[in-house]
Parts: C-alpha cells; structure tokens; sequence
C-alpha cells in the first residue's frame, strides 16, 4: 500500500467502463457528470465532490472537501464507454428511462449522442425478462472473456487513457448458488473453458476486467466478485474489487433507522418493507429468480445491524418482510413503504411508518461517480484485492471471508474518512474527547 506522496498521480484519462450502458443509472450518471462539467449543476448526493473531511483536533478547524484532501482523478479527465443490450445512444436510451427531463438531457444532447455502447455479453437465463438484439455473437465463455477486453484494450488505445475502472451497472440477474467452479481460481479458468452454466455474465465481465489490471465494482445483488475465485484473482493481478449492489432508497434508510433503534435499545417485533418501481429494474426483477437476488441484499441488512445473537430480547424474534412490484406508472419514481412495529419501555408498542417517494436512479448516480474515483485512488495506492472501506456504498458490502460485513451507515462513514486519513498520514479520529476536558 501506497501513502501520501507514494501514491500515484493522477496524470492521463481514466477511463469509466459500464456494463449496461443505456440503463437508467448509466444514463443519468453520464448526463449527470456532463451537466457538472459544465457547471449546469452542482454535484449533489457526491461525497467526493460535496463531502468535507476533520482533520486533526476540533479547535483547529481544519475541514478541507474531500477532493482537495486526496488525489482524486478531475471529472474532466473522465473518459466513458461501455456495453448494453440496446443499441440505442446514450441520448435515446436516457429518454427511454424517463429520468431526467428534456430540459437537462437537450442541455447535454450532443455528449450522450457520441455514446453508443458496444455489443453486450447476455445470458438470457440468467434475466428473464430482459432481451436485446445488440449481443455479442461469440459462443463460448473464453471467446466471450476475450471479446470483452479487445474492447477494452480498444477503448484504452483511442482515447489515450492512462488508467480504468469498471463498474456494474446492468440489470440484476437470477440468484446464484456459489458452486465448485467459484471455490478457486483454478475451477473457474477450467469452468471458463468449459463455458459452466454456473459462470454468470457479470462473472464473465469482471475477469475479464480483472485481468486487464482494470478495478471491478458490482453495483447489483449478484454473486460475482464476492467468490473465492475472484478474490484469488484480484489479489494475484493486483487490482481492488468492491461490492455489492449500491445503497440507494429503502435500504439507505434501514441503515440510517436501525442503528438508532438499536442505540437507543428499543426493540423490533417486525419491519415490513414495500416495493413499487416501473423502470427496467423493476420489469427485470418481477422475475422471481431476479428479484431473489434482490431480496437477499435487502434481507440481510437487519441482521447484522441489529445482532439478535446478542440482544435476543430485543431483536431475537422480529419478522423482516420485503416486497418488490413492477408497477409501469411510476417509471423511475420508486415508492419504498416501510411499516415499523417496535416497542419500548415495559415492552410498550409503537410504530414507525416512512413513506419514501424516491428516485433510485437519481440516488444512484452519485454513488456511481464516487466509486469510480474511490477505486481508481485505491488502484492507485496500491490497495488490492477486497475494498471493505468503501461498504459505505452497498447494501451487501463484500467483506473478508472471516469477517461479518458492517452495516451501519455512521460506522461506515467513519471507516471511510478514517481510511482516507490514514492514507494521507493524518491521525485517525475516534470522537473520545476526553483529552479535550481531562489530562490524559
């Protein structure tokens, strides 16, 4: 690992690699950065834009943005490409999407034009509901692996891009059992060769980028980089790899309410959680192979928060529901319900119900941007293999094998700034304060 002054610089593009293209997250994270680009917009919801950093003591008020506090690569020397289903430029695929307005997306009309994805790997097994004509035609998991990275090393030589980092933002697919071909890296270049039907599409993107010393970030649910094979693999090529699937609506605020539930000892009889999106996603997992990969990131956040193995009084027995329905009306617009049942004092009802009228692609974006600069400082630190410091952003954060994920957004965030402190060689803060009142 690279501290300080050892990190490398940031000189040349960086270029953005996106698996779904012409979704509704890519297209609004590109018209997104564009718009910022040319200061139409500010970056909202960006930690590494927005976000400031504590240094040091409190009386010293030293409070720089992040940006300025770590080298992070400029939004003007971002370079984007990528791979969808649909052929259609980005411009069209963002009118398709229905998330921004035409006022925004005409504003950056001419930028989202030149943006055309190249051929997609797809496996319609693995998305049911999902089918598009602009698919690779190679057959086999090798010639498809090698498809992938001639596109790569393409993108790499026409725009003169010194670095590069890929990150998932396709649709979910089916739920995936890991299997004896994801045990070790050895079955599963004997699996690629032997195209196993056990080797998803993502799987097949992320060794690719992998072994083009290319980052690898997993915005969805699926098993992919959270494999034993691939953790050999990025550790063996170098590269860091984080996941999975971005934390975005309901799940954001689960992360946000149960810590303090669970500060304030208040106990959980049941949380149940409700669904309603009509953008591809939504008509993706209506699946139900699709949507239960989905429901097992979401179901596994309570859990671990809350720890009923050691307050079986409080959380030992709650009942965790969630609900996910395609509803075409609302498109982008996601309606996460949440009913709270808790109680209190002498075991004391009470509920807590949240409405949140969001838009997950408009959530998501900004955490699009920061992981890619994230992962591109940490190639460039030379910090690989698994990127716990960045759970901050997932819903399932992928974690050592003998580790627990963490959570919790505020420990999280701490982990987050704490890394970036260290990285930088200021002090860790811990919030003691103690020194502050008391000779310590």
């Amino acid at each position: 690992m690279r501290r300080k002054d050892e990190i490398q610089r940031t000189d040349g593009n960086l270029g953005v690699l996106l698996p779904g293209m012409g979704g509704a997250v890519s297209t609004t994270f590109l018209a997104g950065v564009e718009a910022i680009r040319r200061g139409f917009s500010l970056p909202i919801g960006s930690l590494t834009q927005m976000g400031t950093v504590r240094l040091g003591k409190r009386f010293e008020y030293r409070i720089p943005r992040l940006r300025e506090f770590v080298p992070l690569a400029p939004l003007d020397d971002l370079v984007f490409g990528g791979w969808d289903v649909f052929p259609d430029n980005c411009y069209d695929a963002a009118l398709q999407a229905g998330v921004l307005n035409r006022e925004h997306l005409d504003a950056v009309r001419a930028f989202l034009e030149e943006l055309r994805p190249w051929p997609a790997v797809f496996d319609q097994a693995f998305v049911k509901n999902l089918a598009g004509p602009n698919v690779k035609p190679e057959a086999s998991h090798l010639e498809l692996v090698e498809a992938i990275k001639t596109d790569i090393d393409a993108f790499r030589h026409d725009h003169t891009l010194s670095r590069c980092v890929m990150i998932w933002c396709g649709s979910t697919e089916a739920y995936l059992e890991p299997s004896e071909v994801h045990t070790s890296l050895s079955n599963f270049e004997a699996g690629l060769k032997d195209s196993d039907p056990n080797i998803s599409p993502s799987m097949i993107y992320a060794y690719a980028a992998l072994t083009s010393g290319v980052p690898y970030v997993n915005g969805a649910p699926n098993l992919t980089v959270d494999i034993p094979a691939m953790v050999e693999l990025a550790d063996q090529c170098k590269v860091p790899i984080a996941g999975k699937d971005l934390k975005t609506g309901q799940t954001m605020m689960k992360t946000i309410l149960a810590p303090g539930l669970k500060a304030r000892m208040l106990g959980l009889s049941g949380w149940y959680s409700t669904n309603i999106l009509g953008n591809r996603d939504g008509m993706v997992l209506d699946d139900k192979d699709s949507f239960k990969t989905k429901e097992e990131s979401k179901l596994s956040v309570l859990e671990t928060i809350l720890q009923p193995q050691l307050y079986s009084d409080l959380y030992g027995d709650f009942y965790h529901k969630v609900v996910i329905s395609y509803y075409p009306p609302r498109g982008d617009n996601k309606e996460g319900w949440d009913c709270i049942d808790i109680f209190g004092w002498l075991g004391y009802p009470m509920q807590i119900k949240l409405d949140f009228l969001c838009r997950d692609s408009i959530l998501a974006a900004p955490l699009v941007l920061d992981l890619v600069l994230f992962m591109d400082l940490a190639q460039r630190a030379a910090m690989t293999g698994i990127q716990e410091w960045l759970s901050f952003y997932f819903k399932t954060p992928q974690c050592a094998a003998e580790l627990y994920p963490e959570h919790d957004l505020f420990i999280q965030l701490m982990k987050l700034k704490n890394t970036l402190r260290y990285l930088m060689g200021e002090d860790q803060i811990t919030h003691l304060g103690l020194d502050y009142y008391y000779a310590i």
